[in-house]
């Protein structure tokens, strides 16, 4: 996972909110749930250089790789859930690491997803030979760092919504859920590797449950943290969010909840792939078609309603 000895610190608040960085009002871009599907998170982040209205947040470089020229006039969120399922996590993750490298301290932004606890609880799941569940003591080591570095936060505020990957049923402020985060993968990392490394992983669940939470047989129930809540249980009066986690076949809204989880659902089809885009001013949706050109949607904003 991400490398938390190669990035820079992303420091104080920063770390929580759009309205801690130095920039004016940059416009936030949002994509969940690219599960190791490289060519489709792609895809999907070239939609605003594919659309006549935008100014684009990367652009192809060699290799087919992506570069950020975004500047600091966006932020990107990836939200949760980058590995597993497609064949290419590792590049996935190569990615966001090189966006974060490129991009102003604080401009990339990687929310804990699932997939994500994976790597840091891979005996309290049977889950295979996936990506998440066969890294390295080591690698867990440096996911670990890469949380205490600030580089990835189970939430982040925007300017009308909260992202987080499966985001929650009550109030909540994004600075304490990371802080949650943070405390947990401390106290992860004191054991991984040991006797009690195990006993560690089922004792996070219990003692975090905010952010490390499961619920149910699926882990997705009602009482699940944010990492694991299924869109079905979110009420309509829900605290404003952008969430992935729950497949769609395109960007929706419910109450006060946009969910933005598209890419499995469309990768065996032309087009498909999204983004969310949000002002201080406006929530869109950026969808690619079927003959590859890109439509937007809007969605009326929360405190207008």
């Amino acid at each position: 996972m991400l490398d938390g000895q190669e990035l820079q610190p992303v420091e104080g608040s920063i770390r929580d909110s759009v309205s801690a960085l130095p920039a004016d009002d940059p416009t936030i871009v949002s994509v969940s749930d690219i599960h190791g599907f490289i060519r489709e998170g792609r895809s999907a982040l070239l939609t605003l250089r594919d659309h006549p209205d935008y100014d684009p947040i990367v652009e192809t470089g060699r290799l087919r790789s992506l570069d950020w020229v975004g500047g600091e006039e966006y932020v990107l969120v990836l939200n949760g859930d980058l590995i597993d399922r497609g064949a290419h996590s590792e590049k996935v993750v190569e990615m966001a690491e090189r966006l974060a490298e490129q991009a102003p301290p604080g401009h990339v932004r990687v929310t804990f997803g699932n997939h994500e606890m994976g790597v840091l609880t891979p005996d309290f799941f049977d889950w295979g030979e996936w990506y998440s569940t066969t890294r390295t003591d080591e690698q867990r080591r440096e996911f670990t760092r890469a949380i205490e570095g600030g580089h990835v936060v189970a939430a982040y505020e925007g300017y009308n919504v909260t992202y987080a990957h499966a985001g929650r049923i009550e109030p909540y402020e994004a600075a304490g859920l990371n802080d949650e985060l943070l405390a947990g993968a401390r106290f992860l990392a004191e054991g991984i590797g040991g006797a009690d490394d195990r006993d560690r992983q089922e004792q996070l669940v219990l003692d975090y449950p905010a952010v490390y939470g499961v619920d149910g047989e699926t882990g997705r129930g009602a009482g699940a943290g944010v990492a694991w809540l299924d869109f079905e249980f979110m009420p309509d009066d829900a605290p404003p969010q952008v969430v992935g986690h729950t497949r769609q076949d395109s960007p929706i809204r419910r109450g006060n909840v946009v969910c933005e989880n598209v890419i499995r659902n469309n990768r065996r089809r032309d087009g498909g792939e999204a983004v969310i885009v949000e002002t201080p001013d406006r929530i869109v949706a950026l969808g690619r078609n079927a003959d590859d050109s890109v439509q937007e949607h809007e969605f009326s904003l929360p405190a207008t309603e």
